[in-house]
């Protein structure tokens, strides 16, 4: 996931605690439902790579050349070309570029892909339009966006809420759509496609291990990351209130009861 691709501002931002979450996702967990259709020999397109985690296991996969991988970000550029390096992922190209302007012919690539990508872009439709250009005819153009409005957890803690209606008005002051998984299909089928398969997955925290994990990411990001600095400096959070949001986070990822399931949209479209 992890591209601001002409955004006004990618709501994220690069900070540590940002790239740990990015540097977590793999093909198992965050493109289960494109692998069955990757094949040896196939040219891929990784759209906003980020840290080149997923890059590196569809490469291994339609390898050992003909992958591309792009993010808007140079310096996680520069950190995805070690991690494909250190993966031993093959021959593959590695560039800085917007989606909606990339210097790359038509018809260059049989898979497209994008890993929360979608939901950061101030026209995702035309960002569909150009992954369908990008694509071969009969390819695949794949797209898999969390639903943040669909985020659920227990136990109850007024604090996230406030932190979930935090993070969806800053995303949305930066040009994106937090709620983006329940609108694939829809930006799809304006987008042009007339083949769309829509399905849905979740990751789920529910064990000690995840529980820390993943409250332990955001208590960090919320205080050290992009959604900080826009929060305060558009007035939306003052400093006291980012720490009581990372206090709840972390009584969150200690609770032995603790659960929490992140939904994502996922679309598969025939170029």
């Amino acid at each position: 996931m992890s591209a601001s691709e002409s955004s006004p501002s990618y709501v994220h931002g690069h900070a540590e605690p940002v790239l740990r979450s990015h540097r977590s996702r793999t093909a198992a967990n965050s493109a289960a439902y494109l692998v069955p259709l990757l094949r040896p020999g196939q040219r891929l397109l990784d759209v906003g790579c980020g840290p080149g985690t997923i890059t590196a296991d569809l490469a291994t996969i339609v390898g050992p050349s003909g992958v591309t991988a792009v993010d808007s970000a140079a310096e996680v550029v520069e950190q995805a070309r070690v991690t494909l390096a250190e993966a031993g992922a093959g021959d593959v190209e590695v560039r800085v570029g917007d989606l909606y302007a990339l210097d790359l012919p038509d018809g260059s690539f049989d898979v497209v892909h994008a890993h929360q990508v979608l939901q950061h872009l101030p026209d995702p439709v035309a960002g569909l339009v150009s992954m369908r250009r990008l694509c071969t005819p009969g390819g695949v153009v794949a797209a898999r966006d969390a639903d943040y409005a669909a985020f659920t957890w227990f136990p109850a803690d007024p604090l996230l809420d406030r932190w979930l209606a935090l993070y969806r008005q800053l995303a949305r002051a930066a040009g994106g759509e937090p709620d983006a998984g329940r609108r694939l299909l829809h930006w799809a089928r304006q987008a042009g496609f007339a083949q769309v398969t829509a399905s849905a997955s979740v990751w789920c925290y529910a064990d000690e291990e995840s529980r820390a994990w993943w409250g332990g990411v955001w208590a960090d990001r919320i205080v050290n990351s992009s959604i900080a600095q826009q929060a305060l400096a558009t007035g939306a959070a003052d400093q006291d209130e980012l720490q009581a949001i990372r206090q709840a986070w972390q009584r969150w990822s200690v609770a032995p009861d603790g659960w929490f399931a992140v939904p994502h949209g996922e679309i598969l479209c025939t170029a």
